[in-house]
């Protein structure tokens, strides 16, 4: 009889965040038990879709870091011909001098 009278002041409340579920007692305002929330079990197709768009997702980056690196070698090259170039115009101006 008296786990009846218990039982009215214990009520289960859902985590709407985790979906756990506590037990809370009502006259002391505790805790009593917690049961965390149940996965939910996917198939194997759900898996592979899953694992397809994370592989294409490491592509995508893949591609645009190797498109990143390409834009800044292909710089990097104009700025030595440019250099270069700018070498050659000076060095033919001075040929006559030279530094010690």
């Amino acid at each position: 009889m008296a786990d009846d009278k218990d039982d009215k002041h214990v009520f289960p409340v859902v985590c709407p965040c985790c979906g756990a579920t506590l037990w809370l007692d009502g006259e002391t305002k505790s805790v009593l038990r917690s049961e965390k929330a149940k996965k939910a079990k996917g198939s194997l197709d759900d898996l592979l879709v899953k694992e397809h768009k994370r592989q294409g997702e490491f592509d995508r980056k893949f591609d645009a870091t190797f498109e990143l690196q390409r834009e800044k070698h292909s710089q990097a090259d104009e700025l030595f011909k440019k250099a270069l170039e700018k070498a050659e115009k000076g060095g033919g101006e001075g040929e006559g001098e030279e530094d010690s």
